[in-house]
């Protein structure tokens, strides 16, 4: 049975601000330097804070088509795609610098499940007929 819309709606905004927090506000706008200092473990530290700024102005990018319903099972499966890798690079060369170390993978996956269900419950919006779009 599909979830209510306004329970796809809360999820589909909470998943949103996730990405954009951590992109727009620990990334971009350097709030948590941990960020920075992850990307120059894994990445180097030659370029690290623009690495870090790309990476966060993609995941502000990410919260704004995760807010417009354009192809959502596409989107749901770049994300997942997405969090498992950063993840699983962060579990193995920087779980030290990680905000609950080697737990984060736990939230991770939390996340990742949230993510597949709020997917696999989307329908179409009848009012954005043909447009890929889904509430």
């Amino acid at each position: 049975m599909p979830a209510p819309r306004s329970v796809h709606r809360a999820i589909t905004c909470g998943i949103a601000g996730v990405w954009f927090i951590n992109g727009l506000v620990c990334k971009v706008l350097g709030v948590v330097p941990r960020h920075e200092r992850i990307v120059a473990r894994i990445l180097g530290g030659d370029h690290a804070a623009l690495i870090t700024t790309c990476i966060g102005v993609a995941e502000a990018g990410m919260a704004i088509w995760v807010i417009t319903g354009i192809a959502p099972r596409t989107n749901a499966a770049l994300q997942i795609a997405l969090i498992a890798i950063m993840n699983l690079l962060e579990f193995l060369l920087a779980p030290d610098l990680l905000l609950w170390g080697h737990l984060n993978a736990a939230f991770a996956f939390a996340f990742i499940l949230l993510i597949a269900w709020n997917a696999r419950h989307v329908r179409p919006d009848p009012t954005a007929s043909g447009t890929g779009r889904a509430s």
